[in-house]
């Protein structure tokens, strides 16, 4: 069991904590806070406890000093400060004098953000290869280092598996605490237990679909991988995606769970990856050569909620159309819809899935909302997740 936030002294102690502040930015303005306002309780949390708090975090990959002009976390900085309604210093460097007269001044209550961690990946990657010496540096800059990042939880980097190896305290904060408390519901579901999986390839869910599967009671199939487990049925899938290498995998998954994998019986169809091409609605044994399937036709989306209707657990990783053109969103959106009008406990895995629950403006309806795709992944194929495993 992982130590908690709020199981931990705190009171005047320097606190380090390791957040997920990698938000979209555009011309050095937040697109989307989502990240931030996530890790605020932690964060208020300690400044109440009148902690002296520093904060880290990595936002995009960072490979040449070019890269650095637009991945500074200064947006963030007053971002937080506006979300906290509190000082926010910001120091633009990652390690050395100005960071450490920055720590030594802080004050109880009060809290300071260091520059994006990857800044160090410039010379040998010294963040994201978890380099010794700069985890140690980081960890000698507090007393307790609290992992509120689940975003990363998936990474060994020095910003959380070398803080957390060289620091006597540490833990885990509010955010991570509440996924993995929603995740592990998924190691004992409540039954029904019911699994949609959408995105484009099949080889990028089969550690997913291998250790879910027994636990789950259906596993309903959408998206671009839907297309490979039907060609191994022996569909004409036309112009779709297909992850021909991974045919024989879907071949196997099928005969050995007739009744448990759950495909499409109808598309919507067009001529090019294109929201400006005619749209037709098919089913799968009319698909022709030159048919590209973008999203789940209205008979599936009827099938898919007829399995759904006495669900008491979803779990859905990946959008089951084309979600970024318009004409092949409806799929998605109804299922999304109906989960949440229907009050169905659902968890959304992974960022394509949770960015269709924004836009159909139901993430308020939903059970939980992952803040990181991968590490999700990894944790549903029950791999390790270093960034939690350093700090048991």
């Amino acid at each position: 069991m992982n130590k908690c936030l709020k199981n931990i002294d705190i009171k005047n102690k320097v606190v380090i904590i390791r957040c997920d502040f990698n938000v979209p930015l555009k011309n050095g303005k937040i697109i989307d806070n989502t990240r931030i306002v996530k890790s605020l309780e932690t964060i208020k949390y300690c400044i109440k406890q009148q902690a002296k708090t520093i904060l880290l975090s990595h936002l995009g990959r960072v490979t040449t000093e070019e890269d650095k002009k637009d991945k500074s976390l200064k947006p963030v900085a007053k971002e937080l400060e506006k979300l906290l309604n509190e000082k926010v210093t910001f120091i633009p460097q990652t390690r050395g004098e100005e960071v450490e007269n920055g720590v030594k001044n802080l004050k109880a209550g009060e809290v300071l953000l260091l520059e994006n961690t990857r800044f160090e990946d410039i010379d040998g990657k010294k963040e994201s290869g978890n380099d010794k010496a700069l985890g140690a540096y980081w960890a000698s800059l507090g007393d307790i280092f609290i992992n509120d990042a689940f975003g990363t939880a998936h990474r060994s980097h020095a910003s959380n598996v070398g803080i957390s190896s060289n620091i006597k305290t540490s833990g885990i904060g509010f955010l991570i605490e509440k996924e993995l408390t929603a995740l592990e519901e998924l190691n004992c579901p409540d039954k029904p237990f019911i699994v949609i999986l959408g995105g484009s390839k099949v080889g990028d869910k089969i550690g997913v679909i291998e250790n879910i599967v027994e636990k789950a009671d259906k596993i309903l199939i959408g998206g671009g991988m839907a297309f490979t487990f039907l060609k191994a049925e022996g569909y004409e899938i036309g112009n779709s995606i297909c992850d021909n290498e991974h045919l024989s995998f879907c071949e196997k998954m099928t005969k050995k769970y007739p009744d448990k994998i759950i495909l499409p019986v109808d598309f919507r169809v067009t001529s090019e990856f294109s929201d400006n091409t005619k749209v037709e609605e098919k089913d799968i044994d009319e698909l022709d050569f030159n048919d590209m399937g973008l999203d789940i036709g209205p008979s599936t989306v009827e099938i898919f909620k007829n399995h759904l209707k006495d669900a008491k657990l979803v779990l859905w990783n990946g959008p089951l159309g084309v979600y970024e053109l318009e004409n092949y969103k409806i799929g998605t959106d109804k299922v999304l819809k109906y989960l949440a009008k229907n009050d169905i406990k659902t968890i959304l895995a992974g960022g394509d899935i949770v960015a269709a629950a924004t836009a159909a403006k139901v993430e308020d309806k939903i059970y939980h909302i992952s803040t990181g795709g991968g590490a999700t992944l990894e944790y549903l194929e029950g791999k390790v997740l270093p960034g939690i495993d350093a700090i048991k």
